[in-house]
């Protein structure tokens, strides 16, 4: 086995979309769901030949003593395994509350690690987000002032980072500003050594383009820990000799039919519904109140699907306005609503594939997450890139066929991104 990179995600779109970056750069990677069972050989497939290996856990918005446990038994397992570095990832929106995650499980694998330093950074550019003097930038607004202020689980009010990480940890939070990291890796490398003679345990670090990710990621590459958005993973793969290559990212052909599975309340995801259904494709929308209310909405919408699958791509969504989805919130509770709203776009997506769909779209990151699980999937070979930070991934299913499935981001994508995956994927228009 040759894993050099073994990276953690807090939620299962967040690993497809550190896993694209990751092939893009030229690993091959695999993606598992979950941290294997206990007694599995880390050296047994489907990791035999991976140079990354991503854990997705499903642990962004868990109490924090669960995230803690779930992603030490990753590390423990990818130690295992024989990765040389560890790569936490979170939300390139940082999204976490006061009490965490975010910062909780940090230290608890620094501690695990032996090491009293690491760096954190969100930024994607390529996705329009961005850290500058330690404040986060989504698009042209502050962290802030963005629709994250919003988000039902963990809405950011506070854009500077060093006090939000601060807020979380028992260790000092520094930063390392876009002055330094401009100068190059060697100039980041001795900032990290002021700030660890300073007693600092994890350090901001600024990013306003993909050169400084490159830059950042060579000045890493001796520490034990990484913490990071996805957007650090274009700067790793080169401390190993990795370098881009179409063929890292190679799947099987695609067949089956097609559907879309989408759960997430974003604000890019809602626009790609509407988008959607702008066109007259066929789209079933699912209300929580009526599934509160006992009725059996993933039959509804399964029998809908019967209808019109023979035909090209099919949506089934639960995606509303801010607004609507407190409403809902408002009568059955954030947590409650949510995992309505998540079992039955679980149910769909099974029946989908029963009804012989071999190319899925999922879009939301707790949604996937019950997809991945309703489904049974264990590992995702990851390929091609759709948009920035989300790729088609493939999965073996029981009886020999190959599932094609991309997790989305809520907040990643443009607005046609329903339909331009499958011309992707295909080479066909729908």
């Amino acid at each position: 086995m040759s894993v050099r990179l073994g990276c953690i995600a807090d939620d299962f779109t967040g690993a497809t979309d550190l896993a694209n970056n990751l092939v893009r750069a030229g690993m091959r990677v695999v993606q598992l769901i979950d941290v294997p069972a206990e007694g599995t050989d880390p050296t047994a497939d489907p990791a035999a030949d991976a140079d990354a290996v991503v854990i997705a856990l499903k642990s962004r918005t868990v109490p924090a003593a669960q995230a803690v446990e779930a992603s030490l038994r990753a590390l423990e397992w990818l130690r295992a395994a024989g990765a040389e570095q560890i790569y936490f990832k979170y939300c390139s929106t940082f999204d976490s509350t006061p009490a965490g995650n975010i910062g909780q499980v940090t230290e608890a694998l620094m501690d695990a690690l032996g090491t009293d330093f690491t760096v954190a950074t969100p930024a994607f550019p390529d996705n329009g987000r961005t850290v500058f003097k330690g404040h986060l930038f989504v698009g042209d607004v502050l962290l802030s002032e963005s629709s994250m202020r919003h988000h039902p689980l963990t809405p950011m009010t506070d854009s500077n980072l060093v006090s939000v990480l601060d807020a979380q940890t028992t260790r000092p939070t520094g930063l390392i500003d876009h002055e330094v990291v401009a100068q190059g890796a060697d100039a980041v490398r001795a900032r990290i050594a002021q700030l660890r003679a300073q007693g600092v345990g994890a350090a901001i670090v600024d990013a306003v383009s993909n050169d400084d990710l490159v830059r950042l990621g060579a000045a890493v590459k001796e520490l034990a820990l990484v913490t990071a958005g996805s957007g650090l993973a274009i700067g790793l793969p080169a401390n190993w000799g990795f370098e881009p290559s179409s063929a890292a990212a190679q799947l099987p052909p695609a067949c089956g039919r097609q559907a879309v599975v989408a759960g997430s309340v974003s604000a890019a995801t809602n626009g790609q519904v509407r988008e959607f259904l702008s066109t007259g494709r066929p789209a079933f929308s699912v209300d929580p109140l009526r599934i509160a209310a006992g009725e059996d909405v993933a039959a509804q919408a399964l029998a809908f699907a019967d209808k019109h699958l023979a035909d090209g791509p099919v949506l089934v969504y639960s995606t509303e306005s801010p607004d609507a989805v407190r409403s809902v919130q408002g009568q059955l509770g954030a947590a409650e609503a949510g995992e309505l709203v998540e079992q039955t776009l679980a149910r769909v997506a099974q029946g989908l594939i029963q009804r012989g769909v071999r190319q899925l779209v999922v879009a939301g990151g707790e949604t996937s997450g019950a997809v991945v699980q309703a489904l049974g999937l264990t590992g995702l070979r990851i390929g091609g890139q759709i948009d920035p930070g989300v790729p088609w991934c493939a999965a073996p299913l029981p009886g020999g066929d190959t599932l094609h499935i991309t997790l989305k981001s809520g907040n990643f994508g443009g607005p046609d991104f329903f339909t331009a995956a499958f011309t992707l994927l295909t080479g066909e228009s729908k």
